[in-house]
């Protein structure tokens, strides 16, 4: 009997490929398991893995469809190309990977929600197939029960709320604003596919992982036995640097120096993730409220991470108590001592790994699943405090400021942060429960 093969494939979004890789990374250098990962040819280009950094896991691609020049942040747009393009080259792409290794074929295609027709393709080829949803567990809870919410009259078969209260999906689960569903923003045509990428789910993906932990939302992880913790997924930064995640911007490597220049404790950090896009007055009023923060800053602008494509800063910002990158490796930045707090967008990979760190957050979600990541952290962890908006949905200058100071003087803030990152830990630990699953898992597998 061969050992475990898994064909790995993600959204390609970098909150897919990223978690994923390390999932992989883990099968391969925990476990043993041979992986392939599909990327898009886009994807790899822009990604520059190095793939000497890992034996266990190879790299293949296919087009996703799309031209060069094509916005890849509409998610929408990526995913109806991808579901156009792909699945009639899966099948041709498998045949060859086997061809390569006769004696290690592949035994399991894992993939991550939005790829369920890869699944489809897997059990035409009698391929075993498990399925990894890269946001939490409360998430997947919601996604799972959109026929309950149908039934109740929470939501119409279009997916918008039509009641305003908040809703409990289930007991020991924080409530909800209706209007924040995983859902929403994302259009008739994406909700359509959601309920028919559960259903694709249900019927074909043996198991359902999350990367969370079973401390950090036992209610929903106690919704169903399909629904798995593995995470928090860290594996990939450590290591000397191999098996490091994919991305698609520079890593500026400076400010890690720059860092072991500051006071412990100190940094601000501030980074909004590889989607949301800021408006431009918003994005000059958080520049403006970085200097009058009496605190060092760290603060990622990414290539188009505001609607002023010069990413245009207020002629009267000085900058001079921060540095400015356009990407960093946000897993090294969080662990470093000179970090005091996360102004965070609140996306989950973003989340986990500041639990993981044991930082405190200022939370200013955008979309999707944000706004209830943020109810985790400020109203469940109790790990961090919101940004509020105006009437006209702004945040001012002075509220960024008032909110820091209040933040880095609440010391109950930070011993729970700092508890909650040693019990979040604990789950990766030998006999912890993300372990056990993964364990459970790499044995099915074989």
């Amino acid at each position: 009997m061969g050992i475990p093969h898994f064909l790995a494939i993600p959204f390609q979004v970098l909150g897919h490929i990223n978690p994923l890789t390390q999932l992989s990374n883990v099968l391969a250098k925990h476990y043993g398991c041979k992986v392939t990962f599909l990327n898009s040819e886009f994807n790899h280009k822009r990604a520059k893995i190095d793939e000497s950094s890992s034996k266990m896991i190879k790299f293949v691609t296919l087009p996703d469809g799309l031209d060069h020049e094509d916005n890849r942040s509409d998610l929408s747009k990526v995913l109806h190309s991808i579901k156009s393009t792909m699945p009639s080259l899966l099948p041709k792409l498998i045949q060859d990977i086997n061809a390569l290794d006769f004696e290690n074929k592949i035994t399991c295609i894992l993939v991550t929600v939005n790829m369920g027709w890869a699944l489809e393709i897997g059990h035409q080829l009698g391929i075993k197939c498990a399925a990894f949803f890269p946001f939490s567990a409360t998430s997947l809870a919601s996604v799972h029960f959109i026929p309950k919410l149908m039934k109740d009259g929470i939501i119409d078969s279009d997916g918008n709320p039509i009641k305003s209260q908040e809703i409990q999906i289930f007991p020991n689960m924080p409530k909800m604003d209706p209007k924040h569903v995983l859902w929403c923003n994302l259009g008739n045509e994406f909700f359509k596919h959601l309920v028919q990428e559960m259903k694709t789910m249900e019927l074909l993906a043996e198991w359902w992982f999350c990367n969370s932990a079973y401390d950090l939302e036992p209610g929903a992880l106690s919704i169903s036995p399909r629904f798995l913790s593995i995470g928090p997924l860290m594996e990939s930064d450590n290591n000397n640097n191999n098996n490091k995640s994919s991305s698609f911007w520079q890593e500026d490597t400076t400010c890690l120096e720059w860092l072991d220049q500051q006071q412990p404790q100190s940094v601000v950090y501030v980074s909004f993730g590889s989607l949301a896009v800021m408006e431009s007055n918003q994005f000059k009023e958080l520049a403006l409220a970085l200097d009058l923060i009496d605190k060092p800053f760290l603060w990622v602008v990414r290539p188009g991470s505001n609607d002023d494509k010069n990413n245009a800063f207020p002629n009267e910002f000085h900058g001079n108590k921060g540095k400015i990158v356009s990407w960093v490796s946000q897993k090294k930045i969080l662990q470093h001592a000179a970090i005091s707090c996360f102004i965070s967008h609140c996306g989950w990979n973003s989340t986990i790994e500041g639990v993981y760190s044991g930082v405190s957050f200022l939370c200013w979600p955008f979309f999707i699943d944000q706004f209830w990541n943020k109810s985790y952290i400020c109203d469940v962890w109790k790990v961090g405090m919101e940004l509020a908006k105006d009437e006209n949905g702004f945040i001012s200058k002075e509220e960024i400021r008032k909110k820091v100071e209040q933040l880095l003087g609440d010391e109950g803030i930070r011993e729970r942060s700092s508890k909650l990152k040693e019990v979040t830990r604990k789950n990766l630990g030998e006999g912890g429960q993300s372990s056990k699953n993964l364990e459970k898992f790499v044995n099915w597998a074989k």
